[in-house]
């Protein structure tokens, strides 16, 4: 079995990079977005036996407990399977667990869940949904961005500095691929009434997205810069692999409560767990909030 595990990873590490041509990357929100050199990095769908339970993860570094939110809570939930090629199978069944445990672990209002999914999670329903947030969110509130699909990077001019940049890979209403990047979301990310903002990103390259980081975020990338992801059904039945630990197993399941053992799972906490068990792929984390943080 091993031996097919390390086959099919050689097979998609052969085959998952695709490079379109140079492209103008269309934003309905902020102006437009030139890209160039864009490449699509597709997360690898593997087939394997059922994941056997995960290990325990070490304590969290902080190990400071109380940051729980008073005000009132919203998210933003992406998962896409359909795309114009090179479909996904689990990246919706991510987005619905993720909802899942906001609403029935730690308090998210259904009504204030906004989850978009294949066909609708286009750039101007992201940008809205975020517009939306931003213009109800205020201070004490807490914010989840929650994305689970491919991922691309390329040369933007995407109001940051940085030479190489990564995205999330969204659709566009014309069926095309379309693409949000770090630094257009680093925009459509500023001016909120809160601080205390959770990003989670299982997508190939999602390391990049650091660029998010900032006092009071948490920013929970299931691999590095350049790095890939995978789902399966071998994580729970069919997931991400980052999204099983994480959400799952991690928060839904209480096995990333290592400290105090009262089902209070934190972000950092769920983080944790996920990087000690996922495989082929090393999750990173952007950590400015001054304390644990509890959702």
């Amino acid at each position: 079995m091993k031996k097919l595990w390390l086959s099919v990873l050689l097979v998609a590490l052969l085959l998952l990079t695709v490079s379109p041509p140079a492209i103008m990357a269309k934003s309905d929100g902020p102006g437009n977005v030139n890209a160039t050199d864009v490449q699509i990095v597709k997360k690898v769908t593997l087939k394997g036996p059922a994941a056997k339970g995960g290990k325990p993860a070490p304590i969290a570094a902080t190990g400071d407990l109380g940051a729980t939110c008073t005000g009132t809570k919203y998210a933003i939930v992406i998962g896409i399977n359909n795309y114009p090629s090179s479909d996904l199978s689990y990246a919706v069944t991510d987005a619905d667990e993720m909802s899942h445990v906001l609403t029935t672990t730690y308090g998210f209002s259904a009504s204030n869940v906004h989850e978009i999914t294949d066909t609708d999670a286009t750039r101007t329903a992201v940008y809205n949904a975020v517009n939306a947030v931003k213009g109800q969110a205020v201070s004490g509130d807490e914010v989840v961005f929650f994305f689970s699909g491919h991922g691309a990077k390329g040369k933007a001019n995407d109001y940051d500095r940085n030479n190489v940049d990564q995205s999330i890979v969204v659709n566009n209403e014309d069926g095309s691929w379309g693409y949000i990047w770090d630094g257009e979301l680093l925009q459509w990310f500023s001016g909120f009434g809160t601080d205390r903002i959770i990003f989670i990103f299982d997508s190939c390259l999602s390391g990049g997205m650091s660029v998010l980081k900032a006092s009071g975020r948490v920013v929970n990338m299931a691999c590095t810069a350049n790095g890939l992801c995978y789902e399966g059904a071998s994580w729970g039945g069919g997931h991400g692999q980052f999204t099983y630990y994480f959400a799952e197993e991690g928060m839904e399941n209480g096995l990333a409560d290592v400290r105090t053992h009262d089902s209070k799972v934190t972000v950092e906490e769920a983080f944790d767990y996920a990087k000690a068990n996922c495989i082929y792929q090393t999750p990173t984390i952007a950590d400015g909030f001054t304390k644990d943080l509890l959702p």
